[in-house]
């Protein structure tokens, strides 16, 4: 291990932030049993607040941005993980509370540590990320509370971006129809889309919203990445005994409804949550993922590869909604 290593470190000055490539050393890293020599990380949407000063993701600074990474073992303080093995890490706090996966090394606890499945590489595991395990969750939840393709297509909103994106391969594989609302339509888009297995393109633009607490049911479920007034739309427009998965809020954190599509239809609205959550949960979606739920088109979905240098331009673009897809940064390579 080198003395000093680079990393991709946020700082607060006065009232703004500013993400700087610095080197530094392993005891300026937060706490943890596990320190991993990474080999690639990714960017999610929060990555990119952070990077780019848009949002207030860290709750303590200076630190590591990345919330993903994957790696290898480089010393364990905890026995189940020996020098040398592969593993992942998404979410736990990490590019968050603790410094993250945008470096050469990371330190991290035990308890966040993932072995790498059967079935992965750890670039794959990469393009799929947090964004992708997100994903997954909302896939195992929606089926735990009784989803099924004859309910009717699922809608998922964002679905350019990385969590839509997935989200499109795995309900396709799981066997539903898939209607993809977006505010990009372009030529491009549309291809990317359909590559994914997209069977219907809404274009967001034109959807009547409506006003009524309940409108005409279309949907059989939803994969929600804006909240705001798109997931007001959705509790109008499910049909009845459909499940709408909660991810994000793009478009905005408020939610203008009323109880009438859940005690008249049926309709559940399950938040999906994939920073915390009982550990045997994320070891089975990520074997889920390495296997019968990976997704088909994973290369198309990971379609873009930068270096560390690279990762504050590329946020600026993510925050502008100009990406398709999912973005892995290479750090160290397949190790």
């Amino acid at each position: 291990m080198t003395a000093t290593f680079k990393a991709l470190r946020v700082h607060q000055v006065e009232k703004s932030f500013q993400a700087r490539l610095e080197q530094i050393q392993i005891s300026d890293l937060t706490p943890g049993e596990v320190v991993i020599r990474v080999a690639y990380s990714c960017l999610n949407y929060k990555d990119a607040l952070a990077v780019s000063g848009k949002g207030r993701i860290m709750r303590a600074m200076p630190r590591v941005a990345g919330i993903d990474l994957s790696g290898v073992v480089e010393s364990s303080a905890d026995p189940q993980y020996r020098l040398g093995d592969k593993v992942l890490v998404t979410g736990c706090n990490i590019g968050e509370l603790l410094d993250g996966g945008l470096a050469e090394f990371a330190r991290v606890p035990a308890a966040a540590v993932v072995p790498l499945p059967t079935g992965l590489s750890l670039s794959e595991a990469m393009a799929l990320g947090t964004a992708g395990f997100t994903a997954a969750l909302a896939l195992r939840r929606m089926l735990e509370n009784h989803q099924a393709p004859e309910h009717g297509p699922i809608a998922i909103t964002g679905p350019t971006g990385g969590v839509g994106s997935v989200a499109i391969s795995l309900f396709k594989r799981a066997g539903f129809q898939v209607a993809a609302i977006t505010g990009k339509i372009t030529p491009e888009s549309e291809k990317y889309l359909r590559l994914l297995g997209a069977d219907e393109i809404v274009d967001r633009n034109s959807l009547d919203l409506g006003s009524k607490p309940m409108e005409t049911a279309r949907w059989g479920g939803a994969v929600d990445n804006l909240g705001g007034d798109t997931l007001t739309y959705l509790t109008r427009t499910v049909k009845p005994w459909g499940n709408i998965g909660s991810v994000g809020l793009a478009q905005g954190h408020t939610l203008n409804t009323t109880v009438m599509p859940f005690i008249l239809r049926g309709v559940s609205l399950l938040g999906i949550h994939s920073v915390e959550m009982p550990r045997a949960w994320r070891l089975d979606i990520w074997k889920h993922l390495a296997s019968d739920w990976k997704p088909a088109q994973l290369k198309d979905i990971g379609n873009r590869t930068i270096s560390l240098e690279e990762v504050p331009a590329v946020c600026a673009e993510l925050v502008g909604g100009r990406a398709l897809g999912r973005t892995i940064v290479r750090i160290g390579g397949e190790l």
